[in-house]
């Protein structure tokens, strides 16, 4: 089986807030999802812009690496928030099924009246980018972004 190695990187729509990392960026979102825990958007802005990177850069996809980095983010939220983190009830990983686009992310397309993703042109899309369009069909959402990654994965012109 093939393992995908993800680097730590951000996408270019994700440019307004990288900046800053006021936002978390998708690299940081599916590391939380690796480890189960859910990090709230009032706990990552008290988040020092240091500890910010070093989530964004910390690797995250042995089991070693998954305990140690959510145990790093457990200790963050404590020092910051003074509180347990919360965890995931479940991770829906979605984005890992290759043989199926996920159906919030074909509505996400009809209602940005952006192209119908192929089944190719899903599987050819790497780990990131489908869990970026997953994240990113979901409310709560900034929908702006939605076009812009379809955009910039190369799935519109």
């Amino acid at each position: 089986m093939k393992t995908e190695t993800i680097t730590p990187f951000f996408f270019d729509f994700e440019s307004d807030f990288v900046e800053s990392l006021r936002c978390i960026p998708m690299i940081v979102r599916y590391k939380l999802d690796s480890c189960g825990i859910k990090l709230k958007l009032p706990e990552w802005v008290k988040i020092s812009v240091e500890e910010k990177h070093q989530l964004a850069f910390l690797p995250c996809y042995l089991d070693s690496e998954v305990r140690f980095y959510g145990e790093f983010v457990q200790k963050l939220v404590w020092k910051y928030a003074n509180h347990e983190a919360s965890f995931l009830t479940s991770v829906d990983d979605c984005w890992n099924i290759l043989n199926e686009i996920p159906e919030e992310v074909q509505t996400k397309t009809a209602e940005w009246n952006c192209p119908v993703l192929s089944d190719k042109q899903w599987i050819e899309l790497n780990t990131l980018q489908r869990f970026a369009l997953v994240k990113l069909s979901r409310s709560g959402h900034e929908g702006k972004n939605f076009p812009r990654a379809m955009q910039e994965f190369g799935l519109m012109r």
